[in-house]
Formats: C-alpha cells, sequence, structure tokens
C-alpha cells in the first residue's frame, strides 16, 4: 500500500512539474529577456577558405584516424581473443584491447556531441566549432 502512494505521489509530482512550466508562460511573456548579439556578427561570412579549412581538415583527420585505429584495435583483439584457447590471460588482455577501444570511439564520439551541443547552446549553430566561420569586415 505505501509503494502505491508513492509511485501515485510521484506520478503526480512530475506531472506538476511538466505542466508548470505550460501554465507560468502561458502570458506569452519572455522570463529570461532577450541578448542581442555581438557587434562581431554583423559582418558577412567570408569565404570557408584558408586557415580555417586547414584547421578543420585536421580534426576532422584526426577523428578518422582516431575511429580507424579503434576499429583496427577490435579487430586484432577479437582475432586475439579466438586465439587466446584456454588461456585466461590472454583472453583478459583482449577484452581489455576490445574495451579500451570501444571507450575510444566513445570518447571520440562524446567529444563531437560536445561540440556541438555548446556550439547550439551557445550560439545557436551545431557548427561552429566543427566548422569554425571567420567573420570580417
Amino acid at each position: 500500500m505505501r509503494s502505491a502512494k508513492r509511485v501515485i505521489i510521484l506520478s503526480a509530482v512530475l506531472v506538476g512539474l511538466l505542466i508548470w512550466p505550460n501554465i507560468v508562460l502561458a502570458n506569452g511573456e519572455d522570463v529570461f529577456g532577450t541578448i542581442s548579439l555581438p557587434g562581431i556578427f554583423k559582418y558577412p561570412r567570408l569565404e570557408y577558405k584558408g586557415l580555417t579549412q586547414f584547421l578543420t581538415n585536421i580534426v576532422r583527420l584526426l577523428i578518422v584516424a582516431g575511429g580507424l585505429f579503434a576499429l583496427f584495435n577490435i579487430i586484432l583483439a577479437g582475432y586475439g581473443f579466438m586465439g587466446a584457447g584456454d588461456d585466461p590471460k590472454k583472453m583478459a588482455a583482449a577484452s581489455a584491447k576490445i574495451w579500451q577501444s570501444l571507450i575510444g570511439l566513445l570518447l571520440i564520439a562524446g567529444s563531437l556531441v560536445l561540440a556541438a551541443l555548446f556550439g547550439w547552446l551557445l550560439f545557436r549553430d551545431a557548427t561552429i566549432f566543427l566548422a569554425p566561420k571567420i567573420y570580417g569586415p
């Protein structure tokens, strides 16, 4: 009986939290105000050339190289795991290599996701850190 009461109370709280912002913001006012962009963004976008393109290509090259390295490690560790036979040390080493490669892939993907997320939150452009733009007069 107590757990049923807890579930009902928790459900009511969650529904209240989901409905409350809609009720508060129903009058159409902007609660947080507006922020105007700094003066640097008033200039037109320059062409995607030079140092910006070079650095973007270097970042892309490192991401692809890291992914290929992780794939190569997973394949080699899989062969090592299959060839380990009954040796627990070789099996543990191959398992550790597989996990470390998967963690490396997660770090690569996570860095891209975080860069896009921070770009979206700060500048409303998810590619601003992955493909930067230079503004000028």
